[in-house]
């Protein structure tokens, strides 16, 4: 199956082309804005250096969030348009599971949400122990220390150093965006369901009164 992968959701631009679990092409840059105008061209010139065109592609997997709002968005509005002109499948994968996607062993999925609370989920060879959720800084803290039974661990993502500090020992990945590859791997074998970005809590931004 040929699968386009995109990511928005955090401070990064990610595409990739996959042909089963062949990389085609991909490309990414760290941008803490500014992905509506990337986007487009990124995923032109990546399909165009796998040397194949937009009507090849058998379905779409774009990360839904948690996430930036306005970031998420953009991934999702152009999955959406792209699918519905080329008549195949969009499908949504979780920020987090992408995230913790090629690591081995117990995986915390830590994303900086700020007002002292992270987007955490946590993975044991690839299966999810819970569901994401937004909590704050102590309470995710607990969480992993509860999964974890003193067994080593994993801490990925933008809110990784939030954590590690009361997760001794922990090993800690930094990581700006997801990568597009994993999004793609993880699309291919997902069930088709609606796409629809994945919201933990309402937007900073406030309408004026």
């Amino acid at each position: 199956m040929i699968v386009l992968g995109l990511d928005t959701c955090l401070t990064a631009c990610s595409v990739a082309v996959l042909d089963g679990e062949r990389v085609l092409a991909s490309a990414s840059e760290t941008m803490a804005r500014g992905h509506q105008e990337r986007l487009a061209p990124m995923a032109q010139k990546v399909m165009g250096e796998a040397g194949i065109g937009f009507a090849a592609l058998q379905r779409i997997g774009v990360t839904v969030g948690p996430g930036s709002f306005t970031g998420l968005r953009v991934g999702v509005a152009f999955a959406k348009g792209l699918a519905s002109a080329l008549d195949i499948p969009g499908v949504g994968v979780g920020t987090l599971e992408a995230l913790a996607a090629g690591t081995d062993g117990l995986v915390f999925a830590v994303v900086d949400a700020r007002r002292d609370q992270v987007y955490l989920q946590g993975f044991d060879a690839g299966r999810p122990l819970m569901a994401p959720d937004a909590v704050a800084v102590e309470v995710a803290a607990a969480r992993v220390a509860e999964l974890s039974m003193g067994r080593a661990v994993t801490l990925v993502g933008s809110g990784a150093h939030l954590l590690a500090p009361v997760c001794p020992g922990a090993r800690v990945l930094a990581a700006d965006g997801c990568d597009a590859r994993h999004v793609a791997r993880i699309a291919a074998g997902k069930p088709l369901t609606p796409l629809r970005p994945l919201y933990l809590r309402a937007p900073d931004a406030k309408l004026p009164a």
